[in-house]
């Protein structure tokens, strides 16, 4: 109640102070009209976004690059023109009464995105150039490019992003940011904290790919917006926004392991949009479906790649209030059953292993931006996910294993951005908000009849946790000639409850000081560097909720009753060189990182009971972590026709005492990896894409029958693995609005992939490592007016 109070205030208080210094609505029946062409070199670009600077009044071009709006304001008004693939446009145009205007936008191609506009560095739309924290960005022509059928397929071609299976039975998949585990990277939708624990178990291979508009990734801490688990980074997964009429249909089939007996995966894809001729309304809409067959790696009847059926179905809304409010609605539908084990064609509790979830996510927000005075903007927000889970976990015909998990999680709060001509020593944008996360995760295993016992066994609960995050941030970036200075403070006060853990109650307040810095050495070079304090409280994680099961154990994670909040401090300091010449783009970058952790999380194996239940307690370790490395980016477009992209990793991941096996380093963490894109378009219709991911060694315990005592375990040293990728599309011109496009490739051409996977029944299903999939060739074909 207290935080509701004080977030009801600070919205009144801005409201009332703002009302009387916003300007009267100078649209209404100005007959004030912009005709315009967009082109570059001579050819009209289709699909363009148009807005008025200061305004939500905007518009697309039509599939022949023109536009027009109608009824603006009159006065100066500042033209603003961007398309994917371009640098940003704008230009001032003076509007009159019962007057006409035309103007010809002449945009430059970037085709490795220098002047990309983020939003994810302070949630307000900027390129990418001029933040202070670097932002990269993954957008739809590489999910395209690499056929990347979901998320996770697409994370890993981002600078220290590394995808990762860590389950050979149902698949559990986490990304690593700069070395630090899942749970130190904080997923965002639409820039909300929605994706609990529970979804990330699953969720990162759960999302599609055309559910995308693009992912923007931030490695550290840089930004006061940003809460708890953001101590590696954010991911912010942005859902595609409606901007023409449009539709497009996909279908791909994939043989995965090509050999004896290869695992089918097929999908479909729909998208739509429809936007109104003022484009004050508008929806796009998308579905997809999944099926893909468990594939086995070594003959041995047990699947290394689990069975998907996968179906979604979303929606975004936007409406626009007069001229400077907006009002966006979004919402998604998963439902996804996966199984991994053994004999498919029976019930789950009759198999011999089985690993088998099937969720309902259920993924809706609300969001009202309304610009004020100049440049200023209020949004106010609310988020929220309902995860509903039906799991069962079991070997050896275990009536037991079933269970039940429902997890809600939302985020709402209020946000004010403005803009000051001189605050202190320089022109300045404030960015203040309040915030209240929180979410009710409930766990438990459901009753089953015993049949030997002849008793009814009743539900068991196993979680009963909630959790409740208050926050407010303020931030300022100050820019003067060659710098830019963002300067952030954010305060959380979290609170904790479990009513079946031993340890029912904690809180904590912790304060979160962030600084970046950015200074242009010359129009070419820019350097920049930053700090940031993150933290991570002693709460239940994606790994707590999933269960490595196989016939000789079983394996639990539990907090220790006296586990305390983890705190870091990040440093990152980098380096960049940007060249333009003629139709040739260069871009190099290099960053340095360093995070140290304080009381840092760390499981301490158990032993296993006369069940062969194995619990992994996590505890804080007595003293500190550190990460330490070097992320090197380059990028380069010689022509249209060339892109070429890749980023290489270099670090250590280390504890300053040692830990389980008498070992510092991380496990499951290579002190190197990288990926490499690139794409040839030797004519219009014919595309060339050519993709490759370096993945270096790295310590992976092993827990299974191949040792004589299997409970001891041994740590083992992986090879380093290169998963490359070639695909060759071809795109036919059905009408002037409609393409076709043939597309078919190859993903791990060499099958470089784990050859020594763990057999039969009593296998370690967590001892796997390197590339999530074999060699695996596909077909595909896309249809619509969006190509």
């Amino acid at each position: 109640m207290r935080f509701y109070a004080i977030l009801n205030l600070f919205f009144y208080l801005i409201i009332t102070s703002n009302l009387n210094a916003d300007e009267p609505d100078k649209r209404l029946n100005t007959d004030a009209m912009l005709f315009g062409d967009v082109k570059s070199g001579g050819e009209h670009i289709p699909f363009a976004s148009i807005t008025i600077k200061g305004t939500t009044i905007g518009t697309a071009a039509d599939a022949t690059g023109h536009f027009k709006l109608t009824d603006l304001p009159t006065g100066m008004q500042t033209v603003m023109v961007s398309a994917v693939g371009y640098k940003p446009f704008s230009k001032e145009m003076e509007m009159k009464a019962n007057s006409s205007v035309t103007i010809l936008a002449e945009l430059e191609p970037d085709n490795i995105g220098i002047e990309q506009v983020v939003v994810s560095a302070d949630r307000n739309a900027k390129s990418r150039s001029k933040t202070p924290t670097i932002v990269n960005s993954i957008n739809p022509k590489l999910f395209q490019r690499t056929q990347s059928v979901t998320l996770s397929d697409g994370l890993n071609f981002s600078p220290g992003l590394r995808m990762e299976n860590n389950c050979q039975n149902c698949g559990f998949s986490q990304v690593r940011m700069n070395g630090l585990e899942g749970p130190y990277t904080q997923i965002l939708i639409n820039s909300r904290p929605v994706f609990s624990g529970l979804a990330g178990v699953y969720g990162l291979e759960l999302i599609p790919a055309n559910m995308i508009e693009r992912v923007e990734v931030i490695r550290g801490g840089g930004s006061a917006m940003y809460g708890s688990n953001a101590i590696a980074g954010t991911v912010n997964l942005i859902t595609k926004d409606p901007i023409a009429n449009s539709f497009s249909v996909a279908s791909n089939y994939s043989s995965v392991g090509m050999g004896a007996s290869p695992a089918g995966d097929f999908n479909l894809n729909l998208n739509g949009s429809f936007v109104t001729d003022d484009y004050r309304t508008g929806i796009t809409m998308y579905g997809f479906y999944r099926d893909r067959n468990p594939y086995d790696a070594n003959g041995d009847g047990y699947s290394e790649l689990s069975a998907i059926d996968n179906n979604t179905l979303g929606a975004r809304f936007f409406q626009r209030v007069a001229t400077r409010g907006k009002i966006t609605i979004d919402y998604f539908h998963i439902n996804e059953f996966r199984r991994g084990g053994n004999k498919f064609d029976l019930p789950l509790h009759e198999s011999d292993i089985t690993e088998s979830v099937d969720h309902s996510i259920n993924s809706g927000s609300a969001t009202f931006d309304l610009l004020m005075r100049e440049a200023d903007k209020l949004t106010v927000f609310f988020s929220a996910q309902q995860v509903d889970r039906n799991s069962y976990y079991g070997a050896n015909q275990d009536l037991s294993a079933y269970g039940e998990t429902n997890d809600f999680t939302f985020s709402s709060g209020v946000q004010y951005l403005r803009q000051l001509d001189y605050f202190i020593f320089a022109p300045a944008t404030l960015t203040g908000g309040l915030e209240i996360n929180g979410s009710q995760l409930q766990d438990k295993k459901l009753g089953y009849y015993d049949i030997e016992k002849q008793v009814h066994m009743e539900n068991t609960p196993v979680a009963d946790q909630h959790i409740t995050t208050e926050g407010a941030f303020l931030q300022s970036e100050w820019s003067k000639k060659k710098w830019t200075i963002a300067t952030g403070v954010r305060y959380d006060h979290y609170q904790i409850t479990d009513d079946i853990s031993s340890n029912k109650k904690v809180s904590g307040d912790v304060f979160s000081p962030r600084l970046s810095l950015l200074y242009n050495l010359s129009h070419e070079v820019q350097a920049r560097v930053g700090f940031a304090k993150g933290f991570r409280a002693p709460q239940i994680f994606d790994e707590d909720l999933h269960i490595e099961t196989s016939e000789s154990r079983q394996v639990l994670h539990r907090n220790d009753p006296n586990l305390k909040q983890e705190t870091s401090n990040s440093y990152t300091a980098s380096l960049s060189y940007t060249l333009e010449s003629g139709k040739w783009q260069y871009q190099f970058l290099a960053e340095g990182f360093y995070t140290r952790l304080s009381n840092p999380f760390s499981n301490e194996y158990g032993d296993s009971d006369e069940n062969g239940t194995v619990i992994y307690t996590r505890k804080n370790a007595e003293k500190g972590a550190k990460v330490q490395g070097v992320n090197l980016e380059f990028n380069a477009s010689p022509s249209n026709r060339w892109q070429f992209q890749s980023g290489f990793t270099m670090q250590k991941s280390e504890f300053e005492e040692p830990q389980e096996f008498n070992e510092t380093r991380f496990f499951r963490s290579p002190d190197s990896y990288g990926y490499l894109s690139m794409n040839y378009q030797p004519s219009p219709r014919l595309n060339i894409s050519a993709t490759g991911n370096y993945t270096g060694q790295m310590l992976v315990p092993y827990f299974g029958p191949a040792l004589e005592e299997p409970e001891e375990g041994e740590l083992r040293e992986s090879q380093a693995f290169f998963d490359a990728g070639l695909k060759v599309s071809y795109s036919i011109k059905i009408t002037d609005y409609i393409k076709m496009e043939l597309n078919a490739g190859m993903k791990n051409i060499f099958n470089s992939y784990q050859n020594d996977f763990d057999l039969g029944a009593d296998r370690d299903p967590a001892y796997i490592y390197g590339p999530t999939s074999p060699r695996t060739i596909y077909f595909g074909l896309r249809f619509g007016s969006l190509l």
